[in-house]
């Protein structure tokens, strides 16, 4: 059973090409950020791959205002306000979305370097790079002599990278935390699960996020003799 002292993890799944769940990021961080402010303490963050298209070419013949009309049935002026919108939303929170520039993509290999990154425990700065790559800089995220050149950038050895890449070693570890999100029902993302109990669906406002933390804070606060008593007969329960 957690301590108080020990941080709170949160789990987080989200797709690079999610517009969401970058504007959900920042909301997050922002939400860590007023945490802190009213005397919590430490977060510790995990994120998990999600593919909202798996099925998507890695070179789609298109735009993004091509595809989501295409997929999603709607006319191209409907998708053009949608994008629009998002855009406006994420520049409130210090993003510049350049769709005329994104490129439609295949993610998966992306979230395989992405777990490459965790075996580095670097993972954070990857999810970040990635999603800059996408909304902002217009770089290209499903192909691995592109995907290698951002590593590059951040430090890694290209060698290495690209080995990792072309060998799908880390192919499993993105398919495990596909079938994990089947498992919980999460169908949407983001999605955020706060001390293994509280999800949190969606772009939520900074406070929503401040509200669960300081929570489950509280709860480990108040009550960790009845937490653990709970816990240990759940575990004799399950050794009978």
């Amino acid at each position: 059973m957690p301590s108080m002292s020990e941080p709170i993890k949160v789990d987080i799944w989200s797709d690079v090409q999610c517009p969401w769940c970058y504007i959900g990021k920042r909301k997050f961080e922002a939400g860590i950020a007023e945490f802190g402010r009213n005397g919590g303490g430490q977060v510790d963050v995990e994120y998990h791959s999600f593919e909202l298209s798996p099925d998507t070419p890695v070179d789609f013949d298109g735009t993004p205002v091509d595809y989501l009309s295409q997929r999603k049935g709607m006319p191209v002026d409907q998708v053009e306000q949608m994008l629009a919108r998002v855009t406006g939303i994420a520049k409130d929170v210090g993003l510049d979305y350049d769709y005329d520039h994104v490129h439609q993509t295949n993610t998966v290999i992306s979230h395989e370097l992405i777990h490459f990154a965790k075996s580095k425990n670097r993972q954070l700065e990857m999810k970040e790079r990635l999603l800059k790559a996408y909304f902002v800089n217009g770089e290209h995220v499903g192909r691995i002599p592109n995907l290698v050149e951002i590593a590059a950038e951040l430090g890694y050895d290209r060698a290495e990278v690209t080995e990792a890449l072309e060998s799908h070693r880390f192919l499993a570890d993105v398919k495990a935390d596909v079938a994990l999100a089947q498992e919980y029902g999460i169908q949407g993302v983001p999605f955020f699960v706060i001390d293994g109990r509280f999800g949190v669906s969606g772009a939520q406002e900074a406070s929503a996020f401040a509200n669960v933390l300081a929570q489950v804070q509280t709860e480990r606060e108040t009550a960790p003799a009845q937490r653990e008593t709970a816990l240990t007969e759940t575990m004799q329960e399950a050794a009978k």
